[in-house]
């Protein structure tokens, strides 16, 4: 029995994987590519040149691959990539790069894009990601392993959002989010760390005490920025963690959420 529905288009030049499911009236674009055991649920339309890996489920009329929602775009060749076990909910959208974007939109393995997300050009997404209902990203967007986004939030071009932060629902997030922190508000601030996704991802006692400390000084010591980055680099030398936010903090182009 054909797994593709027959009101589904499958367009010349797709290379889609025999175990992959196509639901009815879906449409696959001549350039797309699926992996293995991948489930395309009804009405869903992937379009232009787009990647998908194994195990990836998208549901009823989600949009992925489709041009940016850019007005220098003038239709060069550009990518969207989604990695394995990634599922993208109704009416999620993801768009492809742009050329002066580096042309490639990429969403990692393991990812939940809930209904009604927007993925925009160029974003980089790590892997296990969650993106609330509603929630947006828009273009230029970094967002590192394992950062949750509860719904209507909104990320402004360009920021960064380190590994295992949490964005409250309806927050407005305007410059980079540190790692392992919490940040929540119209115009967001930081709220502590999200100690309770640390001790989801196993991180260990000592690991959770080393980062609060860094945070502490960081954050709620009234320090000049160059003064806290310097004493925390004195008193926890070596942590890899703690070593991850510093630097993420010293490459941040728009400022960091405090």
């Amino acid at each position: 029995m054909s797994r593709i529905h027959p009101t589904a288009i499958i367009e010349s030049g797709a290379e889609l994987h025999p175990s992959v499911e196509v639901g009815p009236y879906s449409i696959i674009g001549p350039q797309v590519k699926i992996g293995e055991g991948t489930k395309i649920g009804s009405h869903a339309v992937i379009s232009g040149d787009t990647t998908i890996g194994k195990g990836a489920r998208f549901f009823q009329f989600c949009s992925v691959g489709e041009a940016p929602q850019d007005l220098k775009y003038r239709g060069q060749p550009t990518r969207t990539v989604i990695g394995d076990n990634t599922v993208v909910r109704e009416f999620a959208t993801l768009h492809r790069g742009t050329e002066e974007g580096g042309g490639i939109t990429k969403v990692g393995s393991r990812c939940l894009l809930m209904a009604y997300s927007h993925v925009a050009h160029d974003v980089q997404i790590g892997d296990g990601v969650i993106l609330g209902n509603s929630s947006m990203l828009a273009g230029h967007v970094i967002v590192e392993d394992h950062v949750i986004f509860g719904g209507m939030s909104g990320i402004h071009q360009f920021t960064r959002i380190g590994r295992n932060a949490f964005i409250g629902g309806g927050s407005m997030v305007g410059m980079d989010v540190p790692p392992f922190c919490t940040a929540s508000g119209y115009r967001a601030e930081l709220a502590g760390l999200n100690t309770v996704g640390l001790t989801r991802h196993k991180f260990t006692e000592d690991e959770i005490r080393n980062i609060k400390k860094a945070y502490r000084t960081l954050f709620r010591m009234k320090l000049g920025l160059r003064e806290a980055l310097t004493q925390v680099r004195a008193e926890l030398p070596g942590d890899p963690n703690v070593e991850h936010m510093l630097r993420f903090i010293e490459g941040s182009q728009r400022g960091v959420t405090r």
